[in-house]
């Protein structure tokens, strides 16, 4: 059942639910900044420092946790992002669709692969099986 547009000013008032997807951009981005700071600062105190100290750090678990999370919310960030762009420029439906489906798993697995090597490097087994990887 369709409802009788509305009109504010002589513009269509859009009846889709754009700005849920503007507060959580706007709240990870608020979230990434302190976040930012903090990946920046331990990169400056983690240059030039060997294998061990980095294997210590990652240890942590508070520097683990916060090193997932960072990498969730960007990853959130950037599909939220990336989906404003290819529903502002991509007119297709069908083209828009599968660029969104795409988009959706390629985010799904860059943060699924940010949060299993974090693990990883967290539980001291950062090599990984022969054969695999570089």
């Amino acid at each position: 059942m369709s409802q009788v547009s509305r009109y504010r000013n002589g513009v269509r008032v859009s009846e889709r639910h754009g700005a849920g997807e503007w507060t959580v951009e706007k709240l990870a981005l608020l979230l990434l900044m302190p976040l930012g700071v903090w990946v920046a600062s331990t990169a400056f105190t983690l240059a030039g420092a060997g294998y061990e100290a980095v294997m210590q750090w990652f240890a942590r678990p508070l520097n683990a946790g916060l090193l997932a999370a960072t990498a969730l919310i960007l990853v959130v960030f950037a599909n939220l992002a990336w989906k404003v762009i290819v529903e502002d420029y991509i007119h297709k439906p069908g083209s828009k669709a599968f660029l969104l489906g795409l988009l959706n798993l390629i985010c799904l697995v860059l943060a699924a692969a940010s949060v299993f090597f974090i693990v990883r490097l967290a539980l001291g087994s950062a090599p990984l099986p022969a054969g695999f990887g570089i």
